[in-house]
């Protein structure tokens, strides 16, 4: 929970910067053209006290100010309609001096009255990524661009990955509904890495935290933070709504380096916290290369999604 508000309070203030340089830029620019014409500085000056000259009028008392303001409003349209042309005779956009937002719905300030703007909710999500460990993968991975052509159609291979692909993306639109683990098994290039990083695609646009880390990694850190006393932020792995282990079984296996899969997996199965795994072994080898307190919670507590075919960047390369 701390990680995701210090994201909001990091976009938030992005989005705060973002408004105030956009205002900031409109007023050099006028700035510029003010020195140019002593009218435009003039006409500037008269439409930048707007506000004032309509609480003034304000001030006046009811009777009369509607028409008052009224005047006030054509005044202001005689002004702009004025400045347009000085601004083209000068060289310069009629527009040159608005402010540019690159959101005109909320002008950059993320919220359109009290509700978030789409366009802060797609900052957030994004930056989401940026810490969830995925680096680049979404960007060309997702479930709309999974490939099924390396499949022989009608085979058992194609109905197999059919019926993993619509687990995957079950369990990425229904996230949160309940604690479900996932396994993914199966031999290199079959599209394990794809359909996890699709998985948390989804599920950091539906607001939660995720992990995406190598087994490898995920042992390092522990090994630096035990070891070398470096602050690695493991507890993340515990923390987060969804932690996803890529290639386990590649990291070295030591007495520690299982100790820590065992721990982070108990964990989080005990706090009811949703893990997705990806290995490149078979079920009897992850017996082999795990002991049965390990295995017997991969088997138990996770769906099996078995990969099966050839390795897609070979066919690519055939």
């Amino acid at each position: 929970m701390a990680d995701r508000q210090g994201s909001y309070f990091t976009v938030r203030e992005r989005f705060e910067n973002k408004s105030r340089d956009a205002m900031a830029a409109a007023e050099a620019r006028q700035k510029e053209v003010d020195a140019l014409s002593p009218e435009l500085k003039k006409i500037d000056g008269m439409l930048n006290a707007t506000g004032l000259r309509l609480f003034e009028q304000a001030m006046g008392g009811k009777e009369g100010l509607e028409k008052r303001v009224e005047a006030l409003r054509k005044e202001n349209e005689r002004l702009l309609k004025r400045k347009a042309k000085l601004l083209k005779a000068l060289g310069y956009p009629e527009d040159y001096t608005d402010v540019r937002y690159e959101c005109e719905k909320c002008r950059d300030t993320g919220f359109i009255g009290a509700k978030m703007c789409d366009c802060f909710r797609k900052a957030l999500a994004k930056e989401a990524l940026e810490n969830s460990g995925l680096g680049r993968l979404t960007e060309n991975q997702s479930f709309d661009t999974f490939n099924f052509s390396y499949c022989s159609e009608n085979t058992d291979t194609l109905r197999n990955m059919k019926l993993v692909y619509d687990k995957c993306l079950e369990y990425a639109e229904t996230f949160g509904e309940d604690d479900e683990n996932l396994l993914l098994i199966g031999g290199t290039g079959l599209g394990k890495t794809h359909l996890s990083t699709s998985i948390a695609k989804k599920v950091i646009e539906k607001g939660y935290k995720v992990i995406y880390e190598s087994a490898q990694k995920l042992i390092s850190d522990f090994e630096k933070e035990h070891f070398r006393n470096l602050d690695t932020d493991t507890d993340r792995f515990f923390d987060c709504d969804l932690l996803i282990i890529d290639d386990l079984g590649t990291e070295m296996k030591t007495e520690f380096s299982v100790s820590c899969v065992y721990n982070v997996i108990n964990s989080r199965l005990n706090e009811r916290k949703p893990m997705i795994i990806n290995t490149n072994l078979s079920q009897k080898e992850l017996r082999e290369r795990y002991a049965d307190r390990i295995t017997s919670r991969l088997f138990g507590a996770f769906s099996i999604m078995v990969f099966k075919g050839q390795d897609v960047r070979q066919k690519i390369l055939h």
